[in-house]
């Protein structure tokens, strides 16, 4: 069964949270240590009984015990006997040894904790893999003490399992484009979950949402096919326009012939204007506009440029005719 990565990162957080508390004891405890043995030694050399070193040792050792430092941001769980005591903390506090014991420590600080959801169908039954974020606290050190077991794991679990539950009713197109309201859907919801163990969810963010290859490629073909679509649209959409210039221009034209004939002399100026073109006039045109003379001498002065441009020339009298 492999790891849960989660519950590894939880572990280590915990084993960094204790070994302050276990410092901090062991400080105070042995100066109370030496203390004790202090007092027994110089109650042996005062009066001469050597014996009474022995008390002041043991007395010593259970002290030692005694006295705990929590962070400002702990709270220990005192346990009197087997029955809740209270809590302590922050700062210097006292068990009674052999009868209270501290059962836990709860860190309120914010913890973040990241979980995932793999090979998971959403409701159009399409696999994903999401991974999320979730940002939590004890608000209740009392209830994360007796009501759960770890509310760490607790919290961990109800997360993957919400994680789910949110993929498996909800669509692809939704859990691709409305993030926000799923995040906001699945922290409801795991705050429901973690409220009687004494936690709070502040808030859900998703990281990533892996869909397979193939419907990678399926999806990509298709936002082209979309985009395609509405490129054809818009052109059509241009042509209409177009057309519908072209009959205001026709119906400006139809009682102005001279007008017709500047703009289609325009025209075939605009298109006689690159070298080696070819224009092609409907011979109505050119009996209508007496173009005849006008395209020869066009095309007789092409030909003489043409020809100037390839004759040889000479170093002294320029070109040989």
């Amino acid at each position: 069964m492999p790891i849960n990565r989660t519950n590894v990162d939880l572990k280590n957080i915990q084993i960094r949270l204790e070994a302050p508390n276990m410092n901090g004891l062991n400080f105070i405890g042995f100066l109370l240590f030496l203390a004790s043995v202090a007092a027994g030694v110089g109650a042996a050399f005062l009066t001469g009984r050597s014996w009474l070193i022995v008390p002041g040792v043991v007395l010593g050792a259970i002290i030692a015990g005694s006295p705990r430092i929590a962070q400002q941001w702990e709270r220990g769980i005192v346990l009197r006997l087997g029955r809740y005591a209270g809590l302590r903390g922050p700062g210097l506090f006292w068990v009674v040894p052999f009868f209270e014991r501290i059962s836990a420590w709860i860190d309120q600080r914010t913890i973040t904790t990241s979980f995932a959801a793999e090979q998971t169908l959403t409701s159009d039954t399409v696999p994903v893999n999401v991974d999320a974020v979730l940002f939590w606290m004890v608000y209740d050190p009392e209830k994360a003490a007796l009501e759960v077991q770890d509310y760490r794991e607790a919290v961990s679990w109800a997360a993957q399992t919400a994680l789910r539950d949110i993929i498996g009713r909800t669509p692809l197109t939704v859990l691709l484009k409305g993030r926000e309201q799923i995040e906001a859907d699945l922290q409801k919801l795991i705050d429901e979950r973690s409220n009687p163990w004494g936690v709070t969810v502040q808030s859900v963010e998703m990281r990533d949402v892996i869909i397979p290859e193939s419907l990678q490629d399926a999806m990509s073909r298709e936002a082209q096919a979309a985009r395609e679509k509405e490129a054809r649209i818009i052109l059509g959409q241009a042509e209409v326009e177009i057309a519908h210039l072209f009959h205001e221009a026709a119906r400006h034209y139809e009682g102005n012939p001279t007008a017709l004939h500047l703009r289609a002399m325009n025209i075939l100026y605009e298109g006689l204007k690159e070298k080696g073109a070819l224009m092609l006039v409907p011979s109505t045109a050119v009996e209508s506009m007496g173009l005849g003379g006008m395209l020869g001498a066009a095309a007789l002065r092409q030909q003489t440029l043409s020809m100037n441009e390839n004759a040889p020339t000479s170093p002294a009298n320029g070109p040989v005719v």
